[in-house]
């Protein structure tokens, strides 16, 4: 029986089994409401707080800062449009980049439908802004910087000391901009330490970590005032109303506690993996090219790698690679079913032509060695059948 081998851990990963308890636990036994004040209600609201506080021991911040959302794009938009709505009468002015994510570019899209201007840094071939670029486009009346940590389609890593620099030294005299990071993508693979890295507003989302679906969280570091974009009952702090997802709280909370188990080693063996993929397909297969940072540079996330096949498209791969009980992506999981334009790829130089041949391979720390020398011989396999069958059309 042929086994699968997953690979678009970037899209989502495995719930963890403590994970998978929690929510279990949570739904046949925690299930009160944690604002009611008898037993069932105070036992689901410890439990929303036991959750709290292993997020908060996870980023070393005060667990008053950590608030829970529905995931990595309501953190997002809860951080870009909150902030924008409190600060616009010190300025309307934001800057992102060209390959942020759509719950962050299209949120800026929208700000700018309403009068924000917005300034899109751009790229090198590695898919990483010139920290240069960011201290010339900074102005008087800038009030907020959005820059992911980790690209979740090419896996490049921003320069988050050099940024948190150029910020800081914006922020004399207590000015803005505060520091927005989208770091979905690098929570368990990278540090992620907001106070000690100078960020104001930090998004995570559950299901990149093992938790469950529909949960993330918001770090909003001291001084921070955001305009709630969920109003009613005042939950959580009143910047998120709406009863708590315990279930996907506790789920999260469990899914993190577990990160601290294998930090650091786990960040090594998904380094070493994408390394071995990206070494086999490049040496073993022609007309490749990988789309970001190479193995061992310190701006390539450890988990993810982004290649072109020239003459295939991606799609096609993917299936075929899906036949063969291998699972990877095409780019982002929030677009790959929608006619996408590859503005990510394409901000780093890519052709048309590359952009669609292109496949992200992503990795979780229950990968293995063996697999990705299945993965590589099966790539070569598939490449080199569609490839000749094209040239038959």
């Amino acid at each position: 029986m042929k086994q699968d081998i997953y690979l678009d851990n970037s899209a989502t990963t495995k719930p963890s089994p403590e994970a998978v308890q929690a929510v279990v636990e949570c739904m046949e036994e925690i299930y009160g409401n944690p604002s009611s004040v008898h037993r069932k209600g105070l036992e689901a609201a410890r439990a929303v707080n036991r959750a709290r506080e292993a997020v908060a021991d996870q980023l070393k911040v005060d667990a008053k800062k950590v608030t829970f959302t529905s995931g990595g794009t309501e953190s997002n938009n809860l951080a870009i449009k909150g902030a924008a709505s409190s600060y616009s009468n010190r300025g309307k002015h934001i800057i992102t980049t060209a390959i942020e994510h759509p719950a962050v570019r299209n949120v800026c899209r929208d700000l700018a439908e309403d009068g924000f201007e917005i300034t899109y840094l751009t790229v090198d071939e590695m898919g990483i802004i010139q920290v240069s670029e960011l201290a010339e486009a900074l102005r008087e009346d800038t009030i907020l910087v959005s820059i992911m940590y980790v690209n979740n389609e090419t896996g490049s890593v921003q320069p988050l000391d050099k940024i948190a620099g150029v910020i800081k030294r914006a922020k004399k005299d207590g000015k803005l901009p505060l520091w927005h990071v989208d770091a979905v993508q690098a929570l368990g693979r990278l540090p992620v330490l907001p106070t000690k890295m100078g960020m104001d507003l930090v998004s995570f989302s559950g299901h990149k970590v093992h938790g469950p679906k529909g949960i993330g969280a918001l770090y909003v570091g001291t001084g921070v005032s955001l305009r709630p974009q969920i109003v009613g009952g005042g939950q959580e702090g009143d910047l998120r109303s709406g009863t708590e997802n315990v279930p996907g709280i506790a789920g999260f909370g469990a899914a993190v506690r577990g990160l601290v188990k294998g930090e650091g080693t786990a960040a090594e063996h998904m380094a070493s993996l994408r390394k071995l993929l990206v070494e086999g397909v490049l040496n073993g297969i022609t007309g490749c090219r990988l789309n970001g940072p190479p193995p061992g540079n310190i701006g390539a996330a450890p988990h993810i790698a982004n290649i072109s096949f020239n003459g295939v498209r991606g799609e096609v791969l993917v299936h075929w690679l899906e036949n063969e009980g291998i699972y990877a992506s095409t780019g982002s999981a929030c677009s790959s079913r929608k006619q996408v334009e590859h503005s990510v790829l394409k901000s780093l130089g890519l052709s048309e032509g590359e952009a669609e041949g292109a496949l992200r391979f992503s990795f979780s720390p229950e990968n293995t060695v063996e697999e990705v020398k299945v993965v590589v011989r099966k790539l070569k396999e598939g490449v080199e059948e569609l490839r000749s069958f094209a040239k038959m059309q």
